[in-house]
């Protein structure tokens, strides 16, 4: 659970960024459990977290993920990039830089194609091109069988969304603030 220092820093950085972040606070618990569950992280070998925050999601992921798994997050915005740094577990890899780089992120760190990418970034604040963009880059470099699930309080993600068909499932976690939605896709091809 992050600390209420991690709680005060996030919302700071909400304040001064608020396009950047999909939240007020980190996210709760209950939000942490549900996107797990549909994330499958327990079967998963690498998995990449676009925008970690303070790392208290990141913790939970790993705590997660098996002993041999790998997890890389990507933060844009450089003062929770450091925040999330401060994780520390060997399997663990922090990356400051825009998720739309994702191919090149990836082979600078030599990671294979990702089973799983968690997306906490907030697809409604940015462009819309921006965001189509970084879902069809999340869609290319997902191994085959992949799951991409973004928690999102609307439904913007889902309108840009064209490159996973309808295999997906939507749920919403009430138990946080505020209340997020949490789509999962599979890459079938």
């Amino acid at each position: 659970m992050a600390g209420i220092s991690d709680a005060v820093f996030f919302f700071t950085q909400f304040i001064k960024n608020p396009r950047q972040l999909g939240s007020v606070i980190p996210s709760s618990g209950f939000l942490k459990k549900r996107i797990i569950r549909n994330a499958g992280l327990s079967a998963a070998n690498v998995v990449v977290e676009l925008g970690p925050g303070s790392g208290g999601t990141t913790r939970a992921f790993l705590k997660a993920m098996s002993p041999q798994a790998r997890l890389l997050s990507i933060e844009l915005n450089e003062a929770l990039y450091q925040l999330a740094s401060g994780v520390t577990d060997p399997r663990y890899t922090a990356h400051h830089g825009d998720a739309t780089r994702l191919d090149d992120i990836l082979r600078q760190y030599g990671l294979p194609a990702p089973d799983v990418v968690i997306s906490g970034i907030p697809f409604s604040t940015m462009d819309p091109q921006i965001g189509a963009t970084l879902i069809s880059t999340i869609q290319q470099q997902l191994a085959p069988g992949g799951r991409f699930v973004a928690y999102q309080v609307n439904g913007q993600v889902d309108r840009l969304n064209t490159f996973f068909g309808d295999d997906k499932t939507v749920e919403v976690e009430f138990l946080n603030i505020p209340p997020l939605r949490v789509w999962c896709w599979r890459k079938t091809t």
